[in-house]
């Protein structure tokens, strides 16, 4: 027993949504894994804290995701009518074989290592775009004039969505995250879940209108091929996808940006090795993945009895929720000092993108677009200063864990 864990509190050790714990989840990680690394938490899921269980459960097929039972278990039988989780339940993200195997087929395509490589100037004049328009003001605020236009502004290329349409996208609220939370949304969250869905679904049906009639070569031209050729995807399964890559095309992202930025001005040493090595970058977003992913837990559900996991037993349909922002810190695999940033660390594989066959279609996406910010960024305004390191505003919601604000001048 380590000597700094405190032997019997009160606290839980699981309290995700406290903002202690949205602060700085770090500290409470490390006395799951030191005390009780396969947690059962009190609404009977199990949390798995260390890397060995963690990827091992990602990839292992005993596991699935088995989505609408699972939700029905949580919330009761009549859930499915809500069309927020009818339509998570079509993600490709909460669907387990064969519905997956076909699902991801169609898109996978679109984010091939040479597709994602060709982009690398797109991605560029985008951030010097964002970069110019900002540049004579002398302060920004560093998620919402510069990570956060970014991502959006390539997953509507991607998506094909008209120019003319994309700045309720730049404008559109970032409080969608709420729903991945492993702690129940309240009605009154479903209800502000629901109404986003359906507004979403609006746009894309006159998306897909406009793609049936003047085909382009982007993902819901595609996809809208893939819906006439009947047996590939259904109406509902072609807009919940399309919903799906549209959020994860660019919330990940820019709390990667928004994430890294902060952890380089937390670490002012590896700020100035970073400036004068820019060749490091591809290793230093490896290394913000690992630090402070954007990504804290995915979960999944034993298909059968799994005897023994981290020493507990875990019945048939019992949740697993891996905690990707633990396992990416634990000593086991990084024992240098694992709660240092280092952006020279050798061997880091972070759990960030998850792993097995979910794991994130977009990662060389996301991290391309990570290298290419933060690099011209630091290029561009070497001088930049964050307002407020130490106490900035993380938004309220525990899985996607990233900044609300981080205004920062030059």
């Amino acid at each position: 027993m380590n000597e700094h864990v405190p032997a019997a509190t009160s606290a839980p050790l699981f309290n995700p949504l406290s903002p202690d714990f949205i602060r700085d989840p770090y500290p409470h990680y490390e006395r799951l894994r030191a005390t009780d690394p396969m947690h059962l938490t009190p609404f009977g899921a199990f949390l798995a804290s260390r890397h060995a269980e963690a990827s091992l459960v990602l990839r292992d097929k005993r596991f699935g995701k088995d989505y609408v039972e699972r939700t029905k278990r949580r919330y009761g039988p009549e859930i499915m009518q809500e069309p927020v989780f009818r339509s998570m339940s079509h993600w490709m993200l909460q669907a387990d074989p064969p519905d997956h195997t076909r699902l991801r087929g169609l898109v996978v395509k679109a984010f091939t290592a040479r597709r994602v490589e060709d982009m690398r100037p797109r991605i560029q004049e985008i951030v010097d775009q964002t970069l110019d328009a900002v540049m004579d003001r002398g302060h920004m605020d560093l998620i919402e004039d510069f990570a956060f236009r970014l991502p959006v502004t390539i997953i509507c290329d991607m998506l094909g969505i008209p120019e003319e349409h994309r700045d309720v996208f730049y404008k559109s609220s970032r409080d969608g995250g709420r729903l991945l939370d492993p702690v129940p949304l309240t009605p009154e969250e479903i209800r502000q879940g629901n109404a986003a869905n359906l507004m979403a679904q609006m746009y894309f049906q006159q998306l897909f209108e406009l793609r049936r009639k003047n085909p382009g070569d982007d993902l819901t031209t595609q996809l809208v091929q893939a819906e006439e050729d009947g047996n590939k995807l259904t109406n509902e399964e072609l807009t919940a996808n399309i919903i799906l890559l549209f959020g994860a095309g660019h919330e990940t992202t820019v709390n990667l940006i928004g994430n890294g930025l902060l952890a380089l001005h937390r670490n002012p040493d590896q700020l100035a090795l970073l400036k004068a090595k820019p060749e490091l970058t591809a290793n230093a977003v490896e290394e913000f993945l690992r630090y402070d992913s954007s990504v804290q837990l995915t979960g999944r559900v034993a298909l059968e009895v799994i005897d023994d996991l981290g020493g507990k037993r875990i019945p048939k349909g019992e949740t697993v929720l891996c905690l990707l922002g633990s396992a990416n810190r634990d000593p086991a695999v990084y024992p240098d000092n694992p709660d240092r940033l280092d952006v020279t660390r050798q061997n880091v594989r972070p759990l960030s993108f998850g792993g097995g066959i979910h794991h994130c279609l977009g990662a060389q996406l996301a991290r391309i677009e990570a290298e290419i910010a933060i690099a011209t960024l630091l290029r561009r305004l070497p001088d930049l200063r964050i307002d407020d390191v130490e106490n900035p505003e993380w938004r309220p919601t525990f899985v996607l864990r990233g900044l609300k604000r981080l205004p920062a001048s030059w």
